[in-house]
C-alpha cells in the first residue's frame, strides 16, 4: 500500500525549504527566531495533519500563533508575580519605621 498524499510534516518541511532563501537573507540574530517559528509549527503537526487543510501554511501559522500565545501567558504570569512581590516589598517598607525615627515628637 503506497501513500498518495504527503504527510503534513513533509508539507511543513517543504514550506521551510521554500523559505530558506528568506532565512539566509535575515540578519544573523533573527535566524534563530525564524527557526523557532518552525519549531512551533512542528509542535502542533499532529493536529495540523488531522485538519488536512488544502494550504498547509495556514495550520502552521495558527500553530505558531498558539505557541506565541502560550509564551505571552507565561510572561504575563511572571510579570504579575513580580508586580505582587514588588508591591508586597513596598508595603513592608512603609510599615517598618524609618531609620532614625524614635516614634516620639520633638
Amino acid at each position: 500500500m503506497g501513500r498518495t498524499n504527503p504527510t503534513y510534516r513533509d508539507a511543513l518541511r517543504a514550506i521551510e525549504e521554500r523559505w530558506a532563501e528568506f532565512r539566509r537573507a535575515l540578519r544573523r540574530r533573527d535566524q534563530p527566531r525564524f527557526d523557532r517559528l518552525f519549531e512551533y509549527a512542528r509542535e502542533h503537526a499532529d493536529a495540523s495533519g488531522l485538519l488536512n487543510h488544502q494550504n498547509p501554511l495556514l495550520p502552521a501559522l495558527l500553530s505558531i500563533n498558539l505557541e506565541q500565545e502560550v509564551r505571552l501567558e507565561e510572561h504575563e504570569g511572571r510579570l504579575s508575580e513580580l508586580e505582587q512581590r514588588l508591591s508586597k516589598a513596598g508595603d513592608d517598607q512603609q510599615q517598618s519605621p524609618a531609620e532614625g525615627d524614635t516614634g516620639g515628637s520633638e
